[in-house]
Parts: C-alpha cells; structure tokens; sequence
C-alpha cells in the first residue's frame, strides 16, 4: 500500500491559486486553507478598511508612492546593491515548469548534501529503491529547510552544517507496493535535523559533508528530549509512557529556526499537528488543528502514542510545537524543547541581544492564517565572555522568561503609506500568567488561546522574523491569507491590507529606542508583494524596475545588511518557480528586489544562508518535484539522471563565484 492509496482525493486539488500543488498542501500542513480557519477569532484589533483592491496606480501621496510598471529590462546599475559584496545581474523570472536551478552570469551552483546521503561509515547510499528506517536514521533526512552553515572558528576550510527536516512526501520515496509500517518507520527516521561536518579546500570553495565527522548526528522522530520551563512537568504534558511529562521523543514538522549567539540551533515544530489521531471535540484540539482525520501516514501503526484517543495518550500532541534547540557541537548532548516560548506552529526562532540590558530576545511566528508575532525576553543576561563557563549559562537562557504577543494598530491611510504603532502584550511576566483565567501552564501549551483572549492582531501567516545585523530593525514576512476579507473572517486592516490576499508582504518592525526588550514599536509594511504590474504592490518606495516576487517565507541578511527573500508559493501566486530575491533595505535602493536564484518545479526555496564575504549564497531546495510520482518523476534535480535514484532529491545547495 502507498500512501495515495490513503488520499484518493487530495482535498486541496481545485482549490489552490495557479499552479500550486494539492501535494505540498496535503503533506506539509494537512490541507489546513481547505479547513475552517482554527482562529476564529473575529475581533478587530483595530479600524478595519474597505476589502477592495488597492490600485497600483492611484494617486496615493507621502512615503507610500506605488512603483511604477517595470518590466525585466536590466539597467546600468542592475549589478550594484548597496555596499554589496556579491555583485550580479538579476535573473529574468522562471516559468513554473523549468526543471533546472538557475543563477546569474558568472556563478555556479552544486550540492553540498542529498536526500540519503551517509553520514557514517557503514551506512548504505540511498539505493534505486529508495531506503531503509535503519539507513535513513543515520542518512540525511528528508525535505531539508532551516539551514545554517558554521564554519569553526578561526578556520576557513572546517565547520557544521546544520538542516532540518520538515516532512516526507511517500509516494516519491517508495516504490508502489512497499509495506506502509516500513514507510512509516523510515518516514519517522526522515524527519528531525541533521547535523554535519564539512570541510574544503580553502575559502571561497565548495563545502563538503565529512563522513564520520565527530560532530555527524541525526536527530529524528524517536529521538529523546527535555522539557524545559515553567510548563515542564506539568499535568498538560504528561502521558502513560512519560507520567513526570519531562521528556519527549522526536521532533516533527520542523521548519525554520534560528542560531544563537553562543552557538546552538533552534529549531520551529511547525504543522505537527498532521501527525496525530485526535478527537476534536475541544476548542483546544480544534484551534490547533487536530481532529480525527490526522495522522493519514498511519504512524499510530508503529507506535501508538500517535492515537491521542487512547487512553494515556491524549496529552502526547501537547508535547510538539515548542522551540527545540539542539548544541552541534555535542552530538552525546539531549537536545530540550523550551516551554517558555509558547506552543504554536512555529515558524522560526530569531535571536538578538538586547545592547541595554543584557538579555535575550527571541521573535517567532506562527505560520496559519489569522496567527500571531510573538517575542520572547529571557529573565537573566547573556554573558559574552566566551569561556566555556558562559556557553553554559547561556544555553540555559530560554527556559525562564516572559512571553508577549504583538498588538498592530494603523495610523491610518491619510498619510499615503500603511504604518503605525504597536504593543507587546505580555502573556507571562515573572512566572506568573497575565491571561486572565487562565494558569500559567494552561498559557503556555494553549498559546493561541491566550493570544486571541488577549487581542493580539490576526496576521497573514506570520512566518519568518529576522533581526538586520545593521540597523537592529525586525522584518516580518506573512506569506499570504486567500482568507483574508471572505464572509466570516477578519476584514483588512492597515497590517493587512489586502483582501484575499495571494501575494503576501514583509513587515518591517523599529522597536522603541532600538531596544528589544521594548514594550512599544512602530512599524510599516517594506514590502506588498506580487507581480509588478498587479495591484497594491508596493516596493519600499521603489519605483524602478523590480523582479516579481510572491508569497516571503524565509529571511536572511548578508554582512552589509541587503534582506535576501527566499519563496514559497510563486507557481500559485504569478505562476512562476520559487526563487531567492536580494532587497536593499536603505539608501537610493531601498525595496528594490532583485532575482538571485530559482528553484527547480515543484520545489521551494528554503533556508537561506548567505555567506557574502565569502561569495557564497545557501538554500535548502524543499520537496522538488512534488507533483511526481515514483513511476513519473516531476523533476531529476539534483541528480540529472547521473545517480543510481531517479526521482528527485532534496538536497541543500551553495551556489558561488564561476
């Protein structure tokens, strides 16, 4: 049995905008836009505006002047980013069937890692039928996303790669016919991080895995873990197999991430929900998405704390949707799930270091529709010494602190540009719940009912939130919300202001005194996002010419402060392949966006690291080929036709100087 035999009829097929995949749909988050919305909150946070497009071409005033029709033609200055140290000419847009990666004139790419690549000795390659749950467990795991490329310090040719490991899509890893407890079990072992050594040459040259590097280590869906926080222990975490609620095994769904300053990665269980048989009878299940038709990978079937309706074990789904954070550097080392962050879908895990206070911030958000931004302040300090005694202390920063949920509220639309002020709302502060009727537990496994009670502003799929090296200001991308202005749901408003809104936006966010730790900011959208030509699209005041871009996910910012935007949702959106865009965020250029990279079809454009000093540029190339199947592949990459398996690969890339 395989697993389309388990979804006959993907729910999503008909519904999605272009050529978006029911696929992706169906195995990254259960089909969540073609469910009712979990929020269902419908409050208004603050002066709602008439659901109507917004003219491109109206004649709007101030800061907000709309970017005049560009078209691809390469100017002059098309080379010249702001203080950039990887010079290019845009690419020109990709059309969504191209099964190639394409880059610019004068650079290449080429994996760095694969799907099922060894990373010890003894462990098989991944074979023309796929893999086993014992060689997957210690092979690269599968749909690779958050990526961070470390090199040691004081060395230019050793370091880590660290990638997680978001889902699996059966139908291209398997044969038909394989045994669905086999594919369970190896799916199972697919999922998680993968942590790596690699080496080269010399700087500027290709990374390479090291197999039976001291530091290789596979985490996976059984892998244990701790629980950390004022909610570790609690009676809302414990089950029959773990009856102190302490410690979990595995991780899943996991998406983007964050590294820290002191050297460990974090990491976002985001659409964990899939993954388990529930009853969804409680306003607690349903706002998290769990229900009786989860868990169609039938994992239950290997192991039963998946079942959540038997007895024992309705408390296991509580255990997933935590920040994790794993230490690279030591492979023996239990990695812990951090209950003072929230349980949510997180997205991704931001870290900065408050210059006057001492103390750690950490921004993430909550990827589904009408979700939350949130932010974390740790109680004690960073101590930035260095010793070894300090790395200790700090990876203990984020198990005590307090939690706050963000409040947007516009100035109005007068002004010609969307902007204005916002809070954080506490929702712990000093080990004490701030959510009235509700116990400081009950805040932290139920954080999305916390929030709503609280209200905080419903966004468009709040994903990944970066912190500029440079000028200390946040960005916020919300992917999109087809939602968004339909009868029932939240209206538009200035934080969104789109209805139905395909393309999605970039928030860009000044904490009052340019301090982290603030209760207060202003912000305004940099980015509204879309074909040039579509309307609303708004370029950060640019008005020259702009490669399209729809639907940010992933951000990243080179060492001279240039945002790069990597795409999920492109082929839906303007039907063109995901892509990575570079963004200048000040000076004559800010907002123009510029087309750096796509990605093959089907595939998304995960986990940009860029490494612009060293004229290098990282992403994470996500389930190409989606729409494939084992007998007809949808695309060859990276492979081509060269390896012994002939569907696609996920596989992390470098792309550098030619």
């Amino acid at each position: 049995m395989t697993v389309s035999d388990n979804r006959a009829a993907l729910p999503m097929a008909g519904h999605t905008h272009g050529n978006r995949s029911p696929v992706t749909c169906h195995l990254r988050c259960a089909d969540a836009c073609f469910k009712p919305v979990p929020n269902q909150s419908t409050d208004e946070t603050f002066h709602s505006i008439a659901s109507r497009a917004l003219s491109r071409r109206s004649a709007m005033t101030g800061a907000f002047v709309l970017s005049v029709a560009a078209a691809t033609t390469l100017t002059p200055e098309s080379a010249e980013a702001a203080g950039s140290n990887l010079p290019f000419n845009p690419i020109g847009a990709t059309p969504d069937d191209v099964d190639a990666v394409r880059v610019p004139g004068g650079y290449r790419w080429q994996p760095v890692i694969k799907w099922g690549d060894p990373l010890f000795s003894g462990v098989p390659a991944l074979s023309a039928r796929g893999t086993t749950p014992a060689a997957q467990a210690r092979q690269f795991g599968y749909n690779c996303d958050y990526l961070d490329i470390m090199p040691d310090k004081g060395s230019t040719t050793r370091g880590i790669l660290v990638a997680n490991h978001e889902y699996t899509n059966e139908d291209i890893m398997f044969p038909p016919g394989t045994d669905a407890r086999f594919m369970a079990r190896t799916a199972l072992a697919a999922h998680g991080m993968s942590v790596v050594e690699i080496s080269r040459s010399g700087a500027g040259a290709a990374w390479k895995p090291v197999r039976d590097g001291r530091r290789n280590r596979r985490i996976t869906g059984t892998t244990p873990f701790t629980m950390s926080g004022p909610a570790a222990g609690s009676p809302l975490l414990r089950t029959a197999a773990d009856p102190k609620g302490r410690r979990v095994h595995g991780t899943l769904n996991n998406c983007a991430g964050g590294t820290t300053p002191w050297g460990t990665i974090l990491s976002g269980e985001e659409n964990w929900n899939q993954y388990f048989l529930c009853a969804g009878t409680s306003e607690k299940e349903e706002r998290y998405g769990l229900g009786p038709d989860g868990d169609e990978r039938m994992w239950r079937s290997v192991d039963p704390r998946f079942d959540a309706t038997r007895p024992g074990y309705r408390n296991e789904p509580n255990r997933f949707g935590w920040i994790v954070e794993v230490d690279p550097e030591d492979p023996a080392s239990t990695p812990v799930k951090h209950t003072a962050l929230g349980r949510i879908k997180h997205e991704a895990a931001s870290v900065a270091i408050d210059k006057a206070t001492g103390k750690v911030v950490v921004y993430t958000g909550d990827d589904e529709r009408f979700e939350y931004l949130y932010k974390f302040i740790s109680r004690r300090h960073y101590d930035d010494s260095g010793t070894a005694a300090a790395r200790e202390h700090n990876k203990k920063l984020l198990n005590d602190g307090d939690l706050f949920v963000a409040r947007f509220t516009g100035d109005g639309r007068q002004d010609g540009v969307c902007d204005g002020t916002g809070v954080w709302i506490p929702l712990t502060m000093g080990g004490k719940s701030m959510v009235p009727g509700m116990s400081l537990d009950e805040v932290l496994v139920y954080t999305r009912l916390a929030a709503s009670k609280m209200k905080a502003t419903p966004m468009d799929r709040p994903e990944d939130v970066q912190v500029s090296p440079m000028s200390g200001r946040v960005y916020m991308a919300c992917t999109n919300n087809s939602k968004r202005g339909l009868p029932g749901e939240p209206g538009t408003d200035e934080a969104n202001p789109r209805p139905e809104n395909k393309d999605g936006h970039v928030v860009e966010i000044t904490e009052m005194d340019g301090e982290h730790t603030s209760r207060r900011f202003t912000w305004l959208l940099f980015l509204i996002c879309g074909d040039k030509d579509s309307a609303g699209t708004y370029f950060g005041g640019y008005t020259g010419p702009v490669s399209p871009i729809a639907c940010p996910d992933n951000l990243a910012f080179d060492s001279r402060g240039n945002l790069w935007i990597s795409t999920d949702g492109q082929p839906s959106a303007i039907g063109l392949d995901d892509a990575l865009h570079c963004v200048e965020t000040a000076g004559t250029y800010r907002g123009r966006v510029r087309q750096f990279l796509s990605v093959p079809a089907g595939a998304e454009t995960c986990g940009p690291v860029i490494h612009d000093k060293d004229g290098s540029v990282f992403v994470a190339v996500q389930h190409p080929g989606e729409d494939g199947s084992w007998e007809a592949p949808q695309s060859h990459f990276p492979d081509y036709g060269k390896g012994v398996f002939k569907g696609p690969r996920p596989a992390v890339i470098q792309v550098t100087r030619a």
